[in-house]
């Protein structure tokens, strides 16, 4: 199934190299559940109006009958990502589980 991915920066312009990050790291997905139609993925700057700009990234994932949504932040796009994008795949991992019992 052709997984439908779509990365959205808001208050800021994402460049290629990010945008090519967070892609590669989002094939690992279709290892856990081969039924995934959408991943939206949301990278922030929170805090705006702060000096520090905590980033946020929340990954949104459509499968058939179930939507998973996690967030992190941190002091990187990637560690931000990096961390939701673990905290979705134990989320896919326990859904399949619970479905094959």
């Amino acid at each position: 199934m052709i997984m439908n991915v779509n990365i959205q920066s808001v208050h800021f312009n994402a460049d290629s190299k990010l945008i090519g990050y967070v892609n590669r790291k989002l094939e690992k997905l279709s290892n856990f559940n081969d039924r995934i139609i959408r991943v939206n993925v949301f990278l922030k700057l929170d805090n705006v109006v702060h000096a520090v700009k905590d980033k946020v990234a929340e990954i949104r994932v459509h499968v058939p009958g179930h939507n998973f949504f996690v967030k992190s932040t941190s002091k990187s796009f990637e560690e931000s990502f990096d961390d939701a994008l673990d905290s979705m795949i134990i989320q896919i991992k326990k859904n399949k589980e619970k479905k094959a019992a």
